[in-house]
Order: C-alpha cells, then structure tokens, then sequence
C-alpha cells in the first residue's frame, strides 16, 4: 500500500526546524533556542499554556544514522484552577524533550509505522506534536493550589480554609423530616 502523501510543512512556522545547515552524518549537532507562541490546545481542562503562551525551546539537534533526533527542554507559564477550591494557580512548567525523525526511505522509515516515529518532510521537522505531547503530559490532571488545600464546603461553597473551625450545617435526613417537623411543635 502507497504511503499517504504528507502535509506541506510551512518553515515559517515557529514549530518547524529547518535542518539544512545539519549535515547528514552522525554526530553533527545544532542547537535552536527560541520562544514561540503556543499554539491552542496545549494543556487540560482546568490548567493550560493558553494559546498564544511564550515557549521556550531549548532543543538540540543531532544527526544520526536513521535521521534527525531532537533533545531538550520546553519552558511555558501554566494557568488554570485549582481542582478542589477553585482559585486560580499558576507556575513555569519545564519539561524534557526527545523525539528521532527518519529520513526518507530510512531503515527505520521502513519498519516502522507511521505514528510511532516522527517523519523529516525533505529538510523539515515538525515538533509541534512532540512538544504538544511533552506540556500537556507533564501537566497535573487534577492540579492544586498545594499539597493540602481543604477544598470548599459541599453546603456553601465557601473555600473550607477561610472559615471557621467549627463551620458546620444542619442536615436533615429527609426521610426523617416529618418528625423534626413534630419537634418544633412540641417546643
């Protein structure tokens, strides 16, 4: 079966790596180190680097036998909520990279499938899926404000840590209602 003719790469992209200047033997190096935008849909439900957000690419790239492996760091500012009071949390997320794109009619082009390793698309590198992939796994599914946040009371909604320590409603089992209602007849 033919291989699926890829997508044109635009290497004016922030997120695309231009390996030119890289010469294809093993053991040449170049390192990119630049901030780019974040595109959307780099977090979780409650937290995020919101579209738009400065990362910061730290990368290097290596020629090897199979094709081009990419290394290094990616730094974003995080917002979202805190999943159990619900205040708004933030922080610098630093995370690792490494990802090998084959070459064209590469060894490893040929034996492996088509999502399990990055593809080179001529001279170009796509990282946006990998860098996508490394923000949003190393983000919490459940984030918090810290370690031992109370979270809000279930009755009023008011977060637990600013109330007082006795804070407590009166529940009422509603099939013992009728009798509280005898109660208050008899006082």
């Amino acid at each position: 079966m033919p291989k699926p003719m890829p997508r044109r790469l635009d290497p004016r992209s922030p997120l695309v790596l231009d390996t030119r200047d890289l010469p294809r033997r093993p053991g040449a190096m170049r390192t990119v180190d630049r901030t780019v935008p974040a595109p959307a849909g780099f977090g979780l439900a409650m937290i995020e680097a919101g579209e738009g957000t400065e990362l910061d690419l730290h990368l290097r790239m290596e020629s090897v036998s199979e094709g081009v492996l990419v290394s290094g760091t990616v730094s974003a500012p995080v917002r979202g909520e805190c999943g159990r009071c619900l205040r708004p949390i933030g922080w610098t997320l630093n995370t690792e990279i490494q990802e090998l794109y084959a070459y064209a009619d590469s060894t490893t082009d040929e034996t492996t499938d088509d999502e399990e390793v990055g593809r080179l698309e001529g001279d170009l590198i796509d990282v946006e899926p990998a860098v996508r992939d490394m923000v949003v796994l190393a983000l919490p599914s459940n984030p918090l404000c810290r370690v031992d946040c109370p979270g809000l009371c279930p009755d009023c909604g008011v977060p637990l840590d600013e109330l007082p320590r006795d804070h407590g409603h009166e529940r009422v089992d509603s099939r013992w209602a009728a009798l509280s209602k005898l109660r208050t007849v008899e006082e």
